[in-house]
C-alpha cells in the first residue's frame, strides 16, 4: 500500500474544478495508494512522471517505489497540462 501526497499547487488545481469533476479527481487519486500504476496511467516520455486521464483533465503525479509514495503534483485540462 502506497501513502499519496498531494501538493499544495495540486490541492489549488482541485479547488478550481467543477465539482463533478473535482470529486471524480479525488477518487482517482484515492485508488492510487493501492494501485500507483492502473492500466489507464501513462508514463511521460523522457521522465519518470506519470498521467492519469479523468475526462477532460489529467492527473500528474510521481511515484516512488523505495518509500512507496505516490506524490501528485499537478491536476490540469488536457489542452493545458503538457505546455
Amino acid at each position: 500500500m502506497y501513502s499519496v501526497c498531494i501538493l499544495r499547487q495540486a490541492i489549488k488545481d482541485i479547488t478550481i474544478l467543477p465539482k463533478d469533476y473535482a470529486r471524480l479527481v479525488s477518487q482517482h487519486i484515492d485508488r492510487l495508494a493501492e494501485n500507483p500504476r492502473p492500466s489507464d496511467a501513462k508514463r511521460l516520455r523522457e521522465m519518470t512522471d506519470y498521467t492519469l486521464r479523468v475526462g477532460v483533465y489529467r492527473v500528474l503525479y510521481d511515484i516512488d517505489d523505495k518509500t512507496h509514495t505516490v506524490t501528485v503534483y499537478r491536476i490540469k485540462h488536457r489542452r493545458e497540462v503538457y505546455r
